[in-house]
C-alpha cells in the first residue's frame, strides 16, 4: 500500500514537473512572439516622433526664410548643422535686443542669421576649420553681409584638458551681448565646449544672452548649468528643440 502511494506521488510529481516545463516553453514562445510586436510598436513610435519633428522643423524653417528675406541660396540645416528651431531663436533674440557685439562659436548658418538679424552689430565668428570658414565666408559674400569678423582659430590644448579654439583669436573681443555656442565639435568629447565658460564669461556684457545648441547632450546641459551658477543674475531655460537648446537670459 505504501509502495502504491509512493508510486502515485512520484507520478503526480513527474506530471507536475512536466507541466512546469511545458508552461515554461509556452511562456518562452509567447515572449518570442510578443517581442516582434514590441519592436513594431517601438519602430512605429520612433517613426511618429520623427514625422512630428520633421513637421515642426518645416514650420520653423518656413518662418526663418520669411523673416530673413533671403536673396541667395543657403546651405542645408539640421543633422550636424544648426536646426531651424535654434536658428529662429537666435533671430528672435538678435532682433529684440539690438546687440552691438555677438560672438558665434562655430560658423555657418548661425552666422548668416545673426548678421542679418542684427545688421548694426559686429558678429565675431570663430571656426577651427579653415575650409569650413571659407565656405561660411562665401555664404556671407553671396548675401552681401559686411558686419561679420570671421576668424580661424585652430584647436589647441586647453588648460581644462580638452582641445579648444586658439584663445589668442578672442583676446580683443569684449562686451559680448549675445554668445552662441555651437562649437567646437562636441560629439566625441562631452566637455569639448566647456572652455567657453572660462574664456568667455569675463567678456560678457551684464545683460548678455547665452544660447547653447545641442543641450540635449549631457555635456552641453552641464555647460549650461555651469553658466547658470556663474551668472546668478540670469535665468536658465531648456527649450524642447530637436537637439535641445539652453538659453540664459538676464533677469
Amino acid at each position: 500500500m505504501n509502495f502504491l502511494v509512493i508510486l502515485i506521488s512520484l507520478s503526480i510529481l513527474a506530471v507536475a514537473i512536466y507541466q512546469v516545463r511545458i508552461l515554461r516553453r509556452i511562456n518562452e514562445k509567447l515572449i518570442k512572439l510578443a517581442a516582434p510586436d514590441r519592436d513594431v510598436r517601438r519602430i512605429a513610435k520612433a517613426q511618429s516622433d520623427a514625422n512630428w519633428q520633421n513637421y515642426r522643423q518645416s514650420e520653423f524653417y518656413a518662418q526663418l526664410i520669411k523673416l530673413l528675406d533671403l536673396t541667395s541660396p543657403i546651405p542645408s540645416t539640421r543633422s550636424w548643422a544648426a536646426s531651424p528651431d535654434v536658428l529662429l531663436t537666435l533671430l528672435d533674440h538678435a532682433r529684440r535686443t539690438s546687440p552691438k557685439k555677438i560672438l558665434d562659436l562655430g560658423s555657418g548658418m548661425s552666422t548668416l542669421v545673426l548678421a542679418k538679424s542684427a545688421p548694426d552689430a559686429t558678429v565675431f565668428t570663430i571656426d577651427h576649420s579653415a575650409e569650413f570658414a571659407g565656405k561660411t565666408s562665401a555664404l556671407l559674400a553671396s548675401h552681401g553681409i559686411k558686419n561679420v569678423d570671421l576668424r580661424v582659430a585652430p584647436l589647441k590644448p586647453h588648460a581644462s584638458g580638452v582641445d579648444w579654439y586658439d584663445t589668442a583669436q578672442l583676446d580683443d573681443i569684449s562686451s559680448i551681448d549675445i554668445l552662441f555656442i555651437d562649437g567646437p565639435p562636441g560629439s566625441k568629447n562631452p566637455k569639448a565646449r566647456h572652455p567657453a565658460l572660462t574664456e568667455c564669461l569675463a567678456k560678457l556684457s551684464p545683460t548678455a544672452i547665452i544660447v547653447i545648441d545641442d543641450a540635449g547632450r549631457d555635456g552641453e546641459r552641464d555647460l549650461a548649468n555651469e553658466f547658470a551658477k556663474a551668472l546668478p543674475s540670469h535665468t536658465l531655460e531648456f527649450l524642447s528643440h530637436e537637439k535641445g537648446t539652453a538659453v540664459l537670459l538676464p533677469k
